[in-house]
Parts: C-alpha cells; structure tokens; sequence
C-alpha cells in the first residue's frame, strides 16, 4: 500500500435496524490505492456500509477516523435527478464551491464516457443515467470513490472504460458489484460483509471463492457448539460453495452441448428452411421472425433480420446502450409492431417477463402476498408449495415472508422479481437485466436454475461472466441495424469484435462507417488456434458421441429384457460390455469437452 496509516477507518461500529444487529463490532481500513470490492449477500448491508463511509448514515457508536483534507465521492445504487435539467448539471454538481471554474473536468468526463450531456435526465436511458451518476462521482477527483452497483445498465464499452478509470484511480476505491470479470479485473483487496462480521482478505475476488470456502470451514469447526440456528446457515452457506464447483463441470458440458445443437440448427435453417414440414415447425418453433425492419426518427434500429428461434435455445441479446436490444424484444414478443416485415409466435406460447424496473411490485404488499394474494400455497412447475418454501429457494427466510416490499433492499427486490416471474407456468422467459443488484449466491441460484429450464429464454445483459454460462448463442446489436447471431461465449465475441475491428481499422482511415463491425456469424472463430488434426477431431466428436451413445442404449435395452436373467453367463457378457461402452462413451465426452474448453481459452 502507499501510505502506512489509513485514509480512512472504521473501528468498532455497531448498527441495528429495528431489533435485529446489521452490524457488531465492525473494523474496515483503507488504505491510499486500495481497489476494494465489498461482498455480501444481499441484505448484509453493504449499501448500509458505504452510506456509513461517505457520512450520509450515523453508525449507534463506534470509531471513525478521516485523514485531515481527504475527498469522499459516493454514488449510490438509484439517484434522484429531478433537480436538474441537463445531464451535464448532474455533472458539474459534483464540483464543490471552491471547484465551479473547473468545469473542463466535467466536459473531459463526458467525451470519454460519450454521454449525451444536454439531455434531460427524465427522458434519459438507465444507462445515460448511470454514466452520468459515475461523472459526478469522479469529476471532483476524490481520494475515496464510494460505487454502489456501478456497473447496472452500463454496456460492456463502458464497463471496460470504467475499469482503465478504476485502474488508474490514485486514490482508493470501494465497490460494490455483482460483475465477477469487472471485479477480477480491478480489485486488489476483498471484504466480505457476513452477518454482521467483515472479513479482510489482501488479494482481489479473483482469489474470493477459494478464501470463502476456507473461513466457512473454519466456522463449522468452530462454531459446531453454538446454536442451530448458525450452525444451519453455516452449513447451508458451506454445501452451496462446494456444491456449485461439484456443478460447474456438469453444467458446462450440457451448455457447450446446446451450443453446438444450436449451430446445427442454423446450418440446418439457412439451407432447407422454405421446406421444412409445417408440422415440425408448429412443434418447435417458438419464435420466426421474416426480413423485420424498425425504425425510429428516422433512425433504424433493426434491418431486414430474420431468425427461428427453436425450443429450448436460450439467447442473449447484447450491444451498446441505445443500440436496439429492448426494441428488438418487443418485436420478437410482438410488443411491437415492425415497420416491415413479419414475426410469428408459437401457439399456446405461455410468457413469463422479469421486469427490470419493477413495476409489477405493489410496495405496500407483503412477499407472501405478492407470490400468493389468497391462502398458503403456490402451485409452481406442477406442484404446490408452501409460500415460505418457496420464498426459502429464493434465499428468503421464514420472517421475511411478512416483510413489506418496500423494507427490501434493491438486490431482494430482484429476488422477489424472479420468484414471480419463476413461479408462473411458462416455456418461454423474457429477462430483461436480471442479474442488477443481485449478490453472487442468487447470481450462481439464478444461473442454476436458467441452466435446468427446459423452455425458452431470451436474456437481455451486460454481464459477461453470466451470459458465459446461461446463454446458447448471442444477438450482436451494433446500433446500425444489423444484427448477428453468434453461437459462443460473450467473452469470445468481445475478443472477436476486437480483433476485427483491428485487423479492419488501418485500411481505409478516410473511409470511416458506421456500418457493423459483423454482418454474418462469427461462430467459426471459436475454433481459432487448435491444430488441423485437433479442428478435425471436434468437429468428428459429436457425431462420434452420438454413435457411441446409441451403443450403451442398446446394451441398457438388452438388461432391461427380462429374459436374458434366464442366462446368468449372457447378463455377465452384456454388464461388462455395457461398462466398456460406458467408459468409451466417458472418454469421448471428456476429449470434446478438453478441446472445446481449449479452443474459448485460446
């Protein structure tokens, strides 16, 4: 660290909401430099905390020391803008009195963020407001940067700006976030809110799970005398850690499985779509759309794109704020109309839509109450459940149940949002940003049970690590009104639009268009860097996988047979040959699953 003693600290600091303790004896230090992400469950009081810092919030008692002169800028979650009537004098608002002839920082701020700086904040997107909030925050250059959520309604151009910015910041900086790349790459210093106990570690979120995992298991040692109640939550808390590392394996295998299903289709579509049987269609088709074009003020969006989207694809639609992706949602919903063109939808097509604003919430109604208005019981997925179970998947306790909306926090808003969204019969879901405010656990819930649906999905995010490991295939909106679909990860069509944009941008420098960066898929890429023999091999193996399985289901079809137990020899024969397939089988799967995780590492 730059300086021995703190900037900042707190020492000691207790803070109770109603009967209930949020925080007990709780140290923070803060060093100059220090990029400190702040981790918590949602609910644990890490927006509470920083309110505390940046002085907006009294602690009951406790120590805190500033050093004498040392800035503090906050941006909280949600900021009331009404007060202004520009963009740029929510900017410049940041300034102090002492700062009002330095608004050139501000007009810097507002090139390198690009944002529409005369529009009025009532009118403007969540994104323009979000990079808006993040100007303010820096345009005074503090020494302390206090960022809640920064990331929320940011497009990936702008998250990684903010991350040089967070980089290059002289001062320290603490975040909260739900961006797990975004936290990897700028944090040096971790501090997990638990129940009331902040935990320190010195090393960035890159190195949190595996620190996580060991004061948990130091806790079951510990604490295994204490009462049940602790000593449930610990171990609960315990099993979600090594349970989600035992998945993750699993679950990549299935996703990269519907992937290549999901390039097969394409090919499939592109070549004989005028002659597929309409039966067919009407069996698994849940979305055509035929040459949709849609324009705004003269502005088009969307330009002549077609695309079937199959049952069971789980499509992410991504690109720059302001590019398109909810218009293109409400036309593939037929929200909305296009200009040209045509979109049909399957019949018997059951909906469910998260809300990213929330305005299906009533405030005043309870959680049991809004997922169950009358009696005890949700019928959810075929089944009924007690309201209190159900909200417990959530990551609700029983108390809660009775708990007003409007006493959650942001993150538990979202939360609620997705019991509802979830507990309705659906085979198609609309989710419009689902991970803002989410804390990490309901991020790795909510990818749990996105990876297990077995309808439809259409994902509008930003965040790249849960697109990574939710998605199918990727929509690429570059704002011109072309659109591209792209089977692979986020990740790999960032680097791709990258390497195009490079390879293409010392060509023609008088030549500049804003045409986009892709126009067909770019799915070829993924196996860039492999050798011939290895490029040959992955594209064998499906097939080869295919074969092999129908070997093992005959074998399993000849021991399901009832009479081959008549001949104990022929049984013998057909167990032992069935585990030879099997592992045959094992070995294929795990050869596909190396080159393909080599192929998106390269």
């Amino acid at each position: 660290m730059a300086d021995i003693s703190p900037i900042y600290s707190l020492k000691d600091v207790h803070l109770t909401f109603g009967v209930h303790p949020l925080f007990s004896g709780l140290n923070i230090y803060v060093n100059k430099g220090d990029k400190i992400c702040l981790i918590g469950r949602n609910g644990s009081g890490k927006s509470t905390l920083l309110k505390v810092i940046a002085g907006i919030m009294e602690a009951d008692f406790g120590t805190c020391f500033i050093q004498p002169n040392t800035k503090i800028a906050y941006m909280p979650q949600d900021e009331d803008f009404s007060a202004f009537s520009t963009l740029k004098d929510v900017i410049l608002s940041g300034l102090n009195e002492k700062e009002q002839n330095q608004t050139y920082k501000a007009d810097i701020l507002i090139d390198s963020l690009c944002i529409r700086s005369e529009q009025n904040p009532s009118t403007a997107s969540g994104g323009e407001r979000k990079k808006a909030a993040l100007a303010r925050a820096l345009v005074g250059e503090p020494d302390l940067l206090l960022l809640d959520e920064p990331t929320n309604h940011l497009d990936i151009e702008t998250i990684e700006k903010l991350e040089t910015i967070i980089r290059d910041f002289k001062g320290a900086v603490i975040v909260i976030s739900h961006d797990r790349q975004f936290l990897n790459r700028i944090s040096n210093t971790t501090i997990w809110l638990d129940r009331g106990i902040a935990h320190l570690n010195n090393k960035g979120y890159i190195d949190f799970e595996k620190w996580q995992e060991q004061i948990i298991e130091q806790e079951i040692i510990e604490q295994k005398n204490l009462n049940k109640r602790i000593a449930e939550e610990t171990e609960w808390l315990h099993k979600g850690v090594t349970a989600r590392r035992k998945r993750n394996m699993g679950r990549l295998r299935r996703l990269q499985q519907l992937r290549l299903e999901r390039k097969e289709q394409i090919k499939q579509l592109g070549s004989v779509h005028m002659t597929i049987d309409k039966g067919l269609i009407q069996s698994k088709m849940i979305i055509e759309a035929k040459h949709v074009s849609k324009s705004f003020d003269n502005r088009c969006l969307v330009d002549n794109f077609s695309i079937r989207v199959l049952r069971g694809n789980k499509i992410g639609i991504v690109g720059p704020n302001g590019s398109g992706k909810t218009t293109l949602i409400k036309l593939l919903t037929k929200r909305l109309e296009p200009d040209s063109g045509s979109v049909r939808l399957a019949k018997n097509l059951e909906e469910a839509y998260f809300d990213q604003n929330r305005i299906s919430l009533d405030p005043t109604k309870t959680l049991w109450k809004t997922l169950c208005p009358e009696g005890d019981h949700i019928f959810v997925r075929g089944h009924f459940r007690h309201v209190v179970s159900y909200l417990k998947d959530f990551l609700f306790t029983s108390s809660q149940a009775n708990t007003p909306v409007n006493a959650l926090s942001g993150g538990e808003k979202n939360r609620l949002m997705l019991a509802v969204a979830l507990a309705k019969p659906s085979n198609f879901l609309v989710l419009d940003e689902p991970t803002n405010d989410l804390d990490m656990d309901t991020l790795d819930l909510l990818q749990e049970v996105l990876s297990e649906y077995e309808g439809t999905i259409l994902i509008v995010s930003h965040d790249r690590d849960f697109l990574d490991k939710v998605t199918t295939s990727l929509l690429y909106i570059d704002g011109s009104g072309k659109i591209a679909e792209y089977v692979g990860t986020y990740t790999q069509l960032l680097s791709d639009l990258k390497d195009k944009k490079n390879r293409s941008a010392p060509m023609k420098k008088n030549d500049v268009s804003s045409k986009s960066i892709i126009n067909k898929p770019l799915e070829k890429t993924v196996k860039k860097g492999l050798t011939f023999t290895e490029r040959h091999l992955l594209e064998q193996l499906p097939e080869l996988i295919h074969q092999q399985n129908e070997k093992v289901s005959v074998l399993q079809t000849q021991l399901i047979n009832p009479d081959i137990y008549q001949n104990p020899d022929e049984v013998r024969h057909v167990s032992e040959k069935l585990q030879n397939e099997q592992k045959k089988l094992e070995e294929l799967e795990n050869k596909w699953l190396d080159l393909q995780i080599k192929s998106e590492e390269i």
